[in-house]
């Protein structure tokens, strides 16, 4: 899908592969050094999409923290954080989360046909909501993105959003950090669910870029042959 935004997905994990623990609300999966890191690329982007479920249990803000990456953005006629981006499939959102409350920024909000009208009355006042499909399909979100002007898109998540973009092969690049411990609870949630990957065996990803970033390992991985072209 050539018109689509480049795309770079953004998570940590533990060890074993996982992106938290079922008993602990947020798990730290990285360190100072590497959430400011973050912070650079979110700056960097014009839009940063999470799914339903990451904004229920992380009640995340998603907005740049550093004041110099904020003056920049506007200094360049951007507002001072991306776009906000999540994807719904039953509207289950609180208006006062830090998604809807956080920052002055536009909000967008994908869900299938089936519950348009029924989003618009709950986080309408809040958000631009939009019609993605029966059921939401990444594709169209992907294409309508573009067509609002959004040409860098940040994932951050969580699993079933992950495991979509990346069964879809709408991903150019992979940004995964490795934190230094195991989780060892099969109940929580694993980086990405069970699919079809274009990336198998048979079809190994391209290894961009290794770094350490204090105790923690970044891995970049080329999705695409778009990859560091944006």
């Amino acid at each position: 899908m050539a018109d689509r935004p480049y795309t770079l997905l953004s998570c940590g994990m533990s060890i074993d592969g996982y992106l938290d623990s079922s008993t602990v609300t947020r798990l730290r999966l990285s360190n100072d050094a590497d959430f400011d890191r973050v912070d650079a690329v979110r700056a960097s982007c014009d839009a940063i999409l999470v799914g339903a479920r990451t904004i229920r249990n992380d009640d995340p803000r998603l907005l740049v923290r550093s004041p110099l990456r904020r003056s920049e953005r506007t200094d360049r006629g951007l507002a001072p954080s991306p776009v906000k981006v999540t994807v719904t499939a039953s509207g289950n959102l609180d208006p006062a989360g830090s998604f809807f409350a956080a920052g002055e920024v536009e909000k967008i909000v994908y869900c299938p046909n089936s519950t348009v009208a029924a989003v618009r009355r709950r986080l309408g006042r809040l958000a631009t909501v939009v019609d993605a499909g029966q059921p939401v399909g990444m594709a169209r979100v992907c294409q309508d993105l573009s067509d609002r002007g959004v040409a860098r898109l940040m994932v951050e998540g969580g699993s079933s959003i992950l495991t979509q973009f990346l069964t879809e092969d709408l991903a150019d690049e992979l940004q995964l950090v490795v934190a230094p411990f195991f989780v060892g609870d099969s109940a929580a949630r694993r980086l990405v669910g069970d699919g079809m990957f274009p990336w198998n065996p048979r079809r190994r990803a391209v290894l961009g870029e290794v770094r350490q970033i204090g105790d923690v390992v970044l891995l970049r991985y080329a999705l695409s042959a778009r990859f560091g072209s944006s």
